[in-house]
């Protein structure tokens, strides 16, 4: 799934092959992808003018005259590219923006995971899956006073705390295993235990590691391209995502794979120790013992 790197690249990319073009038709070949009414959904985006596009958490938001706003959620395999043509792409493009200038802004998602809603400019921060997104972390909004906080509302791992956006948005699965490698805390770590200096240590690598994915155009693992086809760079500065059987950079130690909240978790046994009362089981595959929220 991207994350906010990725999704933050698909927008900058976006934005200048889209930015003044006129809609003249949307489209449909895959109707559930539209939140709400699809038919209405065409029908209010002709004739609108794209100005730019924001983005909240993993959210893109298209913003048009006339003070409207297109939601997009990418999920897992959602792309969007300008084509020269109004055709689809290819059997997998399920929406298609057909503009005046005879080109297309073509949405295509191979699971069909990816959701769009139309809003009012001004109100998708009261959107269902928006409203309760905690603060951008590259933005000033990302205090170490909030962060420790609203760790301190959970008594359950640091890793699934982390996934869940309310502490703070746009970290995914890959980017949670980073920082806490390069923080040096245990994913099953309870985040009400974290000290202060945990907490200033694991705020300042979130700004820096999610800033260095930007610049390096995201992460791909399986299929992310920006919106001009362009594969991240990311993948070659990862620690310990998808490093299983490998030495650690840091001290050489294999790392491990076990699974956190349902999600596959990668983290080194020296570096990361776990917190008192747990221990790997014998295949090194999953942790017994210590208490969950």
């Amino acid at each position: 799934m991207p994350e906010l790197p990725e999704v933050e690249t698909v927008r900058r990319s976006l934005i200048p092959l889209i930015t003044g073009k006129k809609i003249a038709r949307v489209s449909l070949y895959y109707p559930k992808i539209i939140n709400g009414d699809s038919k209405l959904f065409q029908a209010l985006l002709v004739g609108r003018t794209f100005e730019t596009i924001d983005r909240r958490g993993k959210y893109l938001l298209f913003r048009f005259d006339e003070h409207l706003t297109m939601i997009s959620h990418l999920r897992m395999e959602g792309k969007y590219y300008l084509e020269p043509t109004v055709q689809p792409h290819n059997k997998h493009v399920h929406v298609v923006f057909e503009l005046t200038d005879g080109t297309s802004l073509q949405y295509q998602d191979v699971r069909k995971f990816g959701r769009m809603q139309l809003v009012d400019t001004g109100t998708e921060a009261q959107v269902s899956g928006i409203k309760l997104l905690g603060p951008e972390p590259l933005s000033s909004d990302f205090t170490v006073s909030a962060f420790q906080q609203g760790l301190q509302r959970h008594h359950k791992a640091i890793k699934p705390v982390l996934l869940d956006q309310k502490v703070v948005t746009g970290l995914g699965n890959i980017y949670v295993d980073e920082v806490l490698w390069l923080s040096q805390i245990n994913p099953l770590t309870p985040a009400n235990q974290l000290t202060l200096a945990q907490v200033k240590e694991l705020h300042q690598q979130i700004i820096a590691e999610l800033t260095k994915a930007v610049a390096a155009g995201g992460t791909t693992i399986r299929s992310y391209v920006d919106a001009s086809g362009h594969s991240g760079h990311f993948q070659f500065d990862l620690n310990v995502y998808g490093e299983e059987g490998k030495p650690c950079p840091r001290c050489q130690t294999t790392i491990v794979k076990i699974k956190v909240g349902g999600r596959g978790t990668h983290f080194c046994p020296h570096c990361q120790p776990l917190p008192l009362g747990w221990h790997l089981n014998e295949t090194e595959d999953a942790v017994v013992g210590g208490a969950h929220e």
